[in-house]
């Protein structure tokens, strides 16, 4: 069985917007410079400066910028659980919580 999510309603770049929105937000919220935060993260300040205005920046960076900001946790649990939309999806799922490879 293939799963395909059809219907996306959040299109790659406003996801990107939306992140680089979320993590400029915290950052000022806790009143950080990109200076500091670059400091607190190991991320160049470049690199933050580029994300809050490009929405371009690695996973591994992302993740440096999210703990700095207190976010592990949530990070952690980002896809921690499996979606499904009907019960034979989840059958599905629950079958192949054993595999070690993709089909």
């Amino acid at each position: 069985m293939h799963n395909e999510y059809l219907f996306d309603p959040y299109p790659l770049s406003l996801t990107m917007e939306r992140l680089a929105a979320n993590v400029k937000a915290r950052r000022l919220e806790k009143k950080l410079s990109t200076k500091t935060l670059a400091e607190m993260s190991g991320v160049p300040a470049s690199s933050i400066q580029r994300f809050e205005l490009k929405h371009s920046i690695s996973l591994e960076s992302y993740v440096k910028l999210a703990k700095a900001l207190g976010y592990s946790e949530e990070i952690m649990q980002l896809l921690a659980e499996p979606k499904y939309d009907t019960m034979e999806e989840l059958l599905e799922i629950n079958r192949n919580k054993t595999r070690k490879r993709g089909v």
